[in-house]
């Protein structure tokens, strides 16, 4: 396995690489956002517990392009009554490869449309978390969806530990992720609900403790009223936040995204 976290770190770098020169390789499509989101999150009991304000600042980005498509996002939470993810940076990255694409004909039959090969990264800078997620994407047909896309992952710990100053090591296990963006209209307004929900499957830290399995759900609800800026909300449920089987968190959040 150890052998295996190394190889998943060198695809990581060549994808991170591969993914910085991909305006040469023709670039299919691209859109990059701003977020701006605050509200009251929950603190996770072994952090304290209580609630405290977050300011939230995103940068998120999605391009596609010959061989299928790439997507990351890098947070900057600022809790404003909390020493817990207090100014703290988390990124995701995950680089998609369309299998329809690398044999030049479609692969899917009925909703399934795509079938891809992906690898995702995860990472936080306080935590000092590195998650390594390869699995594959199934690449959904559904009416009136700008996309939907159903991944299925391992969820690969290459934290250093405590010794090292960062979170507990955990075992290894898998995620479901679904992400989607749904656009519609009311007269000449614009709308869309947009964002993901996860599944974590349950897993130990190096001290035997159980890191309980956690569904997380973030659908966003914007409304556009142009091509460059859009306002709404974010609805987080988090059930056993961070893996705390004390914390199940419920709330929403103002957001404001500028789309360049």
């Amino acid at each position: 396995m150890k052998n295996f976290r190394h190889l998943c770190h060198g695809l990581v770098l060549a994808l991170l690489s591969l993914g910085m020169i991909q305006p040469a390789l023709a670039t299919g499509w691209s859109v990059t956002e701003l977020h701006v989101q605050y509200g009251n999150l929950d603190v996770p009991s072994f952090e304290g517990g209580g609630h405290s304000d977050h300011l939230i600042y995103t940068l998120q980005h999605a391009h596609g392009w010959k061989y299928g498509d790439n997507f990351f996002f890098i947070d900057v939470l600022d809790a404003r009554s909390s020493g817990f993810q207090d100014f703290d940076l988390y990124g995701e990255w995950y680089s998609n490869f369309s299998l329809g694409k690398l044999a030049g004909k479609k692969l899917g039959a009925g909703v399934v449309s795509d079938i891809g090969f992906i690898l995702g990264f995860n990472w936080a800078r306080d935590a000092e978390v590195k998650k390594y997620l390869p699995g594959i994407r199934l690449a959904l047909d559904i009416e009136g969806f700008a996309f939907a896309n159903l991944d299925i992952t391992a969820y690969i710990d290459d934290n250093q530990g405590v010794s090292s100053g960062g979170a507990p090591k955990e075992d290894d296990s898998y995620m479901i992720d679904f992400n989607f963006a749904r656009p519609f209209s009311i007269g000449a307004f614009n709308f869309s609900i947009e964002g993901h929900i996860e599944y974590i499957g349950e897993r130990d830290n190096e001290f035997g403790d159980r890191v309980e399995s956690w569904l997380l759900a973030q659908p966003q609800f914007r409304w556009s009223p142009n091509d460059h800026v859009s306002l709404g909300i974010e609805y987080q449920y988090w059930m056993n936040k961070l893996g705390d089987r004390d914390t199940d968190e419920n709330t929403v959040q103002a957001l404001f995204v500028w789309k360049f």
